[in-house]
């Protein structure tokens, strides 16, 4: 296998690493909304800041309010989850 194709994979490995990270502060972030954290808490900060980008992402684009729950947290992961297969498919038949 040449140079090239190693670092291709590892760069695949990488991403594939961050797209677990982030599904985990998804996670987390919406967990936290259950229970009402301190706003002013630096960790539920940075929670916030890192999620809520994407939440409005997907809001603008379809609405995600159901009965009062919000389903944003859930499509993000599935789009994820989704682009991880894509990423494993692409990266075995290189």
């Amino acid at each position: 296998m040449s140079a090239l194709m190693e670092i291709i994979l590892g760069l695949f490995g990488i991403f594939n690493t961050l797209i677990m990270v982030y599904m985990w502060v998804i996670i987390i972030a919406s967990l936290l909304t259950w229970v009402k954290p301190d706003p002013f808490n630096p960790i539920v900060q940075l929670l916030y800041r890192l999620t809520n980008p994407a939440y409005a992402l997907v809001r603008r684009y379809m609405p995600t309010t159901f009965n009062g729950i919000d389903l944003s947290p859930l499509i993000i992961i599935i789009s994820l989850q989704i682009l991880q297969v894509l990423m494993h498919s692409l990266m075995h038949s290189l």
